[in-house]
C-alpha cells in the first residue's frame, strides 16, 4: 500500500508515512507540554510565540530530513539519455559501484519478452501505482509492433503490468518495404524513443501505422499508470510550410508519413512536446522536420522544415533526441542536405548545429556549419549523426557550450550564444579535435568534468574538460575497440563510483551485441562485459544505436534473444 504525493509518479510506501505521522505527533505533543504551563498573560504571550516557532522550525527540519533519503532513493529517467542536456548520467546510482561490477556478482536477471524490436531507449519511473496492482518500480519500452509496455522494474512478475497496443483490425505497423528501405525490419511502429513527464503521470510516444492502405503517424499521450489515453489524444500528425524544394506543390511542403522517419528521441521542455523526423534510407523527396505540440492539449504549436527550398537536411542523430538548455532554446544536428544559409534570405540548413527560438513558434537563432559542408553531403558525411551534447556551465571565456560528432570524425565544441554560422576558410568554434576514423554513429556522454565519446571501430575514449576546453587528446581509453561504437550512459553517487556503460551492437543484426562497462575516471579499466559469462549474460543480436538505462540497481536493455525480442534486466545477482 502507498499513498501519492503531490508530484506524479511519486508515491511514499505506507511505513514511512506512518513514521512520518508519528513524528508529527511526537512534536506536537512537546509543543503541547512546552505552552501548557505558561500563564496566559501578556508577558508570556511573546515566550509562547517564540517557543511555537522553535517547535514549527524543529518540525519542518526533521519532516525534510525524514523525507530527504526518500527523495533521493526515486531514481527516474524520464528521456532520453536522462535529462534535456543529453548528458546521459544518473548520479543518484547507490547500488551498483566498482567493486560488485564484475562477472562473478553482476549479471542478466530477467528476459521480459515484447510483441517486436527495441530500437527505443527504456525509461523508468519510481513508486508508481498501477491500478489493482499496488506500487511499482516501473519501466518502460515501446516496439515497433506499435506496443508500449510497462513492466515492473525488477521483472517479477515478467509478464507486463500493462499493454498499449495501436495496431488491431485493419490497422498495422507498416511493412519497411513499403518505405523502400528495410534498414528497420520486418516492420516499422515505433523508433523515437518516447518522453514522460513527471508531473502528470504522461508517456508521449509517435506511432507509424497502415490503415486500409493509407499511413499515419500520431502522437498518443498515455497515462503511465495503465497506458490509457490521455488529452483527447492521440492526434494525426500533419503539417506544412512554405517551399520550393524537394515534394513541393504551389510553392508548399507538405508532411509525408510515410517518407519521413520519426527517429529521433522526444522532447518535452516547457509544457511542448518536441517531436523531428528524417528518412527511411536516404529515400524520396524527404526533408528534416520539427513540431512542437502542446503536453497537455496536444494541439500543434510550432513547424520548422530544415530545407524547405532544398532537401533532405534529416534530424536523425542516431536515434537521438533534441536538446533544450535552461532557457528553453533547442538544439539540433543536421545530416546531408542543401546549405545556403550563408546567402541572404536563404533558409535551407543542411549538415549544420541549428539553435532554434521557440518564443515564436521555431525560427533559428543561431548555426553553425563545418566549411567543408559540400564535401560532407558530396560523401554522405553527415554531421548530423550525433546528438548535440549541452555542457554544464564553464568557467572559462565561452561558458555556454555544445559538444558533438559526425561520420567524419571531428569533435566540435561550439560556443552556444555565438555558434560561429559559417566561413569557407576555417570553422569558427571554439575547439575541434580529430577523433575516430570512421565516424561517429553515437551521442557523446558527460560525467564529472569528463566527456565520453565511442567511435565506430574505434575505443571508447575519455577527454577531460577544464575551463571550457577538451583535453586535445583523450586521457584514457578502452582496452579494445567497439565494432559500431555506442552511445554511453553513467552510473554513479554524486561524483562516487562513475561507471561507464555501453552496447556495442552491429549493424548486422546477426550479430551478437554487448554490453560494456568501465571506470569512469579512468576507461582503461573494464569492470564487465556481457561476453565474460555468456551462457547467462549474453545480449543476443543487438539493436543499432541502443542506449543502456540504469537506475535503482539495474541496467535495462532493448535486444533481440535469438527469435525473441525483449527487454533484459541486469543486476546484482542474489
Amino acid at each position: 500500500m502507498s499513498t501519492q504525493f503531490g508530484r506524479a509518479g511519486f508515491a511514499f510506501p505506507q511505513q514511512h508515512v506512518s513514521t512520518l505521522a508519528q513524528l508529527s505527533q511526537s512534536i506536537a505533543h512537546v509543543l503541547s507540554r512546552e505552552i501548557a504551563p505558561l500563564p496566559s498573560n501578556r508577558g508570556n504571550l511573546t515566550r509562547i510565540k517564540e517557543r511555537h516557532k522553535s517547535v514549527l522550525r524543529i518540525l519542518l527540519v526533521s519532516t525534510v530530513l525524514l523525507l530527504f533519503p526518500l527523495v533521493i532513493a526515486a531514481q527516474s529517467v524520464l528521456t532520453w539519455h536522462n535529462d534535456n542536456s543529453r548528458t546521459g548520467q544518473n548520479l543518484k546510482e547507490a547500488t551498483l559501484t566498482l567493486t560488485n561490477v564484475n562477472s562473478t556478482q553482476f549479471g542478466k536477471k530477467a528476459t521480459l519478452a515484447v510483441d517486436g524490436e527495441i530500437f527505443t531507449q527504456p525509461l523508468y519511473v519510481a513508486n508508481v501505482s498501477i491500478s489493482g496492482q499496488g506500487t511499482h518500480n516501473v519501466v518502460y519500452v515501446a516496439t515497433e509492433n506499435d506496443s508500449v509496455y510497462a513492466f515492473d522494474a525488477q521483472g517479477s512478475p515478467a509478464t507486463p503490468l500493462w499493454q498499449t497496443s495501436f495496431i488491431g483490425t485493419g490497422v498495422a505497423a507498416v511493412p519497411c518495404g513499403d518505405t523502400g528501405s528495410c534498414e528497420i525490419s520486418p516492420v516499422i511502429g515505433i523508433t523515437g524513443t518516447p518522453v514522460i513527464d513527471g508531473a502528470s503521470n504522461t508517456l508521449y510516444v509517435v506511432a507509424f501505422t497502415k490503415e486500409s492502405g493509407s499511413y499515419f503517424q500520431r502522437l498518443h499521450a498515455l497515462d503511465i499508470t495503465s497506458g490509457a489515453e490521455k488529452f483527447g489524444g492521440p492526434v494525426v500528425i500533419q503539417a506544412s510550410v512554405p517551399g520550393t524544394g524537394s515534394g513541393s506543390s504551389g510553392g508548399t511542403i507538405p508532411f509525408n508519413p510515410l517518407i519521413q522517419n520519426q527517429r529521433s528521441a522526444l522532447l518535452l521542455s516547457n509544457g511542448v512536446v518536441y517531436i523531428a523526423w528524417a528518412s527511411f534510407g536516404d529515400l524520396n523527396l524527404y526533408h528534416g522536420w520539427v513540431m512542437g505540440y502542446g503536453a497537455t492539449t496536444l494541439a500543434q504549436a510550432s513547424v520548422f522544415n530544415v530545407t524547405p527550398n532544398g532537401s533532405q537536411g534529416g534530424i536523425w542523430q542516431s536515434a537521438g533526441g533534441l536538446s533544450a538548455d535552461s532557457s528553453g532554446n533547442i538544439f539540433l544536428l543536421t545530416g546531408n542536405g542543401t546549405f545556403d544559409a550563408n546567402m541572404s534570405g536563404s533558409l535551407d540548413y543542411g549538415d549544420s548545429f541549428l539553435k532554434l527560438t521557440p518564443s515564436s513558434g521555431l525560427s533559428v537563432g543561431d548555426y553553425f556549419s563545418p566549411y567543408n559542408e559540400l564535401t560532407l553531403e558530396d560523401d554522405d558525411g553527415d554531421l548530423g549523426s550525433s546528438a548535440g551534447l549541452i555542457l554544464p556551465t564553464q568557467s572559462g571565456t565561452h561558458p555556454d557550450e555544445i559538444t558533438g560528432a559526425g561520420k567524419q570524425g571531428t569533435i566540435y565544441l561550439v560556443d552556444r550564444d555565438n555558434m560561429g554560422q559559417f566561413s569557407a576558410i576555417s570553422n569558427n568554434v571554439i575547439q575541434q579535435i580529430t577523433g575516430a576514423a570512421s565516424g561517429y554513429n553515437s551521442t557523446p556522454a558527460y560525467f564529472n568534468n569528463a566527456v565520453f565519446y565511442s567511435g565506430a571501430g574505434d575505443n571508447l575514449r575519455r577527454y577531460t574538460l577544464t575551463k571550457g576546453m577538451l583535453s586535445k587528446m583523450a586521457v584514457s581509453k578502452s582496452p579494445t575497440t567497439l565494432a559500431a561504437g555506442g552511445t554511453a550512459s553513467i552510473s554513479a553517487k554524486g561524483t562516487a563510483n562513475g561507471i561507464v556503460w555501453v552496447i556495442d551492437a552491429s549493424p548486422r543484426k546477426a550479430t551478437t551485441g554487448v554490453l560494456h562497462a568501465y571506470k569512469a575516471s579512468n576507461v582503461s579499466v573494464e569492470l564487465y562485459n556481457s561476453q565474460q559469462n555468456v551462457a547467462r549474460d549474453t545480449l543476443g543480436s543487438g539493436m543499432r544505436f541502443s542506449v543502456p538505462t540504469v537506475a535503482n540497481g539495474n541496467v535495462y536493455v532493448g535486444t533481440k534473444g535469438g527469435a525473441t525480442d525483449s527487454l533484459l534486466v541486469f543486476g546484482i545477482l542474489n
